[in-house]
């Protein structure tokens, strides 16, 4: 049976981070698209307002990626957080708020381009991204965050598990988004 085609296959995608190697894997796990690589926060900045891409995907640390999500995000981007240092909840929970459509560890690259395929496939087809995310890593996240890592932030955990809809990061995305705009909404 022919394996699905991957959601990625041409697309230009933007990694950032500060280790080559992790570039360098990125680079090798999404083979079908475009890569173009940034280790710093400047050269990605610049490449954000040059150039247009498809996905971005962001290291948290070392590269400001919380303030390049907002760059991404200002620019209509779709943005995944990636991270290994910065795997907790606080951090899960700022990239939603200002506009991610995922989070991944990094040792969860082995899969990354099915994920992103996943991921993106919904961003597009507009499905909950969220919902995908924490069908597939919901374990992993428990098990990291430890088993009441939502009671810190309940009341907004208690309606995102409800809708799987994020609002503020839904709203700021939309804010970007020209087909929207263009219809004065």
């Amino acid at each position: 049976m022919p394996s699905k085609k991957s959601y990625l296959e041409g697309m230009r995608i933007l990694a950032v981070d500060d280790e080559e190697d992790v570039l360098d894997t990125i680079e090798e796990a999404l083979e079908f698209s475009r890569v173009d690589k940034a280790a710093d926060y400047h050269v990605a900045k610049e490449k954000i307002e040059t150039e247009k891409y498809d996905l971005a995907i962001l290291d948290i640390m070392g590269v400001e990626g919380l303030n390049l999500l907002e760059e991404t995000v200002s620019k209509g981007i779709p943005t995944v957080m990636l991270t290994a240092h910065a795997m907790n909840a606080d951090t899960l929970l700022t990239s939603i708020q200002r506009g991610a459509i995922s989070f991944l560890p990094k040792e969860k690259l082995t899969e990354l381009e099915e994920m992103l395929s996943n991921i993106l496939e919904a961003y597009h087809t507009g499905k909950p991204t969220w919902k995908i995310l924490f069908e597939e890593l919901g374990q992993h996240f428990d098990e990291k965050f430890g088993p009441d890592w939502q009671e810190k932030h309940s009341d907004f955990w208690s309606k995102f598990n409800q809708t799987y809809s994020v609002g503020k990061g839904i709203q700021t995305r939309l804010m970007h988004d020209k087909n929207v705009l263009s219809k004065g909404v």
